[in-house]
């Protein structure tokens, strides 16, 4: 993949302000409405090729994997490593673990139709969460997969959610969006039976789901739900995450930095 926008290359060395200039910015160059070339059901019939994206960490390194699924099969991947040049600060996570992320997807010997990634899209201060950051700066439509809600309000109550359920989230007075739009949903992929119904059992938390690039609220999670698999992350996500760890076990103490690998 070519970086197409590289202004928005993430640099953890900007300050403070510079960074949330530089969101604001990509913020208004996302586009959240619907821009793919392929259809919904191509994730499962057709030759859609989506993206997963997760990290690991090493130490004061970060490692991004990526994995580009046809129908379900792995078709490649790639992974990157690179020091963590700043600490975590909420809203700031492309500026953290973007710079893997870019790295690992330049090496990959195919064009993902659209990424995945471990992290909030327009559900974001900016509306500019690490989905949105990749996405515009790549320019390819892009998905946030947040397992916390980082901002904006639930129209209504999340917990114990039947499986397969959405709930809306509306932007609030901390983002840029409109307040009470759309701006992405909490999707429950997964849950336990009879959590709906007994209010003592364990219950499965939701996912929150928000477009990054040329993606809308509504087809972003449709998404999300045709990737499916037998686990609450979407199978992308789930591989990515495991080809991470995988990776983090094998190369510690290695030195090795990235690579494009054959599946």
């Amino acid at each position: 993949m070519e970086v197409v926008r590289e202004r928005f290359r993430p640099d953890g060395s900007l300050s403070r302000e510079e960074m949330g200039a530089l969101q604001d910015e990509i913020g208004r160059t996302a586009v959240f409405t619907d821009d793919l070339v392929f259809e919904v059901s191509d994730v499962h019939d057709g030759d859609a090729l989506v993206a997963g994206v997760d990290q690991a960490f090493l130490d004061d390194r970060a490692l991004s994997a990526v994995v580009v699924l046809r129908r379900g099969e792995v078709i490649a991947r790639a992974h990157a490593v690179t020091p963590l040049t700043i600490p975590y600060i909420p809203g700031l996570l492309a500026f953290r673990e973007g710079e893997p992320i870019v790295a690992a997807l330049e090496t990959l010997e195919v064009d993902p139709d659209v990424l995945l990634l471990d992290g909030s899209g327009r559900i974001h201060f900016r509306e500019a969460g690490i989905a949105t950051h990749v996405g515009v700066l790549f320019d390819v439509p892009s998905v946030g997969v947040a397992k916390r809600l980082l901002c904006g309000t639930p129209r209504a109550p999340v917990d114990a959610l039947a499986e397969g359920a959405r709930v809306a989230i509306e932007a609030d007075e901390s983002m840029t969006a409109p307040e009470r739009e759309v701006v992405g949903y909490a999707y429950q992929s997964r849950q336990y039976p009879g959590a709906t119904t007994d209010p003592g059992a364990t219950t499965v938390n939701p996912l929150y789901v928000s477009p990054g690039h040329r993606v809308s609220a509504e087809t972003a999670v449709d998404l999300v739900a045709a990737c499916g698999g037998d686990y609450k992350l979407p199978e992308p996500t789930r591989i990515a995450d495991a080809y991470a760890d995988e990776l983090k076990r094998d190369i510690q103490g290695s030195g090795d930095s990235s690579g494009s690998d054959d599946p």
